[in-house]
């Protein structure tokens, strides 16, 4: 029995010295992060393709057991759409190899552009995709949430390379009107589509978004307690990630999701014991 959880990333300002030692150089903060949490959305690879030792000191600063969720790099998802990108697609898998089994799965977060008519480029991508990794897509084009047609075809081409459907979950975050600047962004930004609880693999990924309040967050989790559950009681392995607009309290949010769930089932392994923020006091 199996959950993890995480954030959106490993480093934060508003986690310095509240949760993380401060001063902490850049190349220790995973291995904080690591203590707090026990999975990470990998965003950063979105934007450039790590080198080969930046990926080796994420190796060195995790367990084998902590698991990242690689975005495939922006150039193969949104510039070129999944067309002629084999080269790029190698040169990404080389440099995060040194992760092994690290990688939970390539996450390929498609643009909200992306509609119905390209799911045949998709298709054709996901066959040519090596079959050591898992792989989970994300859609935000509404048209996949609202026309049962459109889903279908969707699921049955996932299905047929066994990879995951990401949750992206914005009901709370739009549920009511934004009270601060951060939520106010975060509204321009994040899509708002239906949220989903069905699981296409034995590993659901699921990328809850909340609000800057931590208490309206949790209560807006409730339902999801309810699905990881039974998941767990299925057997299945899913992975929980936790936003916020502002995402200073995520960190301990990810980890109170985890508790909450594990209150429910005893026999899930605790989370590891963070490493202290400070010295040790008497008191």
């Amino acid at each position: 029995m199996e959950l993890h959880v995480g954030c959106a990333m490993w480093t934060h300002p508003a986690w310095q010295a509240r949760h993380f030692p401060n001063p902490l150089p850049p190349a220790d903060r995973l291995r904080s992060y690591a203590s707090w949490c026990n999975a990470v959305e990998g965003n950063t690879t979105f934007y450039a393709t790590p080198s080969l030792d930046t990926v080796k000191s994420w190796a060195e600063q995790t367990a084998p057991d902590f698991r990242f969720l690689l975005k495939l790099p922006r150039p193969i998802t949104h510039e070129r759409r999944l067309t002629d990108v084999d080269d790029l697609l190698r040169g990404f898998l080389a440099a995060v190899e040194p992760l092994g089994p690290r990688i939970h799965a390539l996450w390929i977060q498609l643009p909200p552009s992306f509609i119905p008519n390209g799911l045949g480029t998709l298709a054709g991508f996901l066959r040519r995709l090596p079959g050591e990794y898992r792989y989970a897509v994300e859609v935000r084009h509404r048209a996949f949430f609202e026309d049962a047609r459109w889903e279908q075809s969707l699921e049955e081409i996932l299905g047929s390379v066994g990879a995951e459907w990401v949750t992206f979950d914005t009901a709370v975050l739009f549920d009511g009107e934004p009270v601060s600047d951060m939520e106010r962004e975060a509204w321009r930004k994040k899509p708002r589509v239906p949220r989903r609880t069905k699981a296409l693999t034995n590993h659901p990924v699921v990328r809850y978004i909340g609000r800057d309040d931590p208490e309206r967050t949790a209560e807006g989790w409730q339902p999801w307690l309810d699905t990881v559950v039974d998941w767990l009681r299925e057997g299945r392995s899913p992975t929980m990630f936790i936003h916020t607009p502002d995402n200073a309290d995520a960190l301990v949010l990810a980890r109170r999701f985890h508790d909450e769930v594990r209150a429910r089932l005893p026999q899930l392994e605790p989370l590891p014991e963070p490493i202290p923020a400070g010295p040790p006091t008497l008191f």
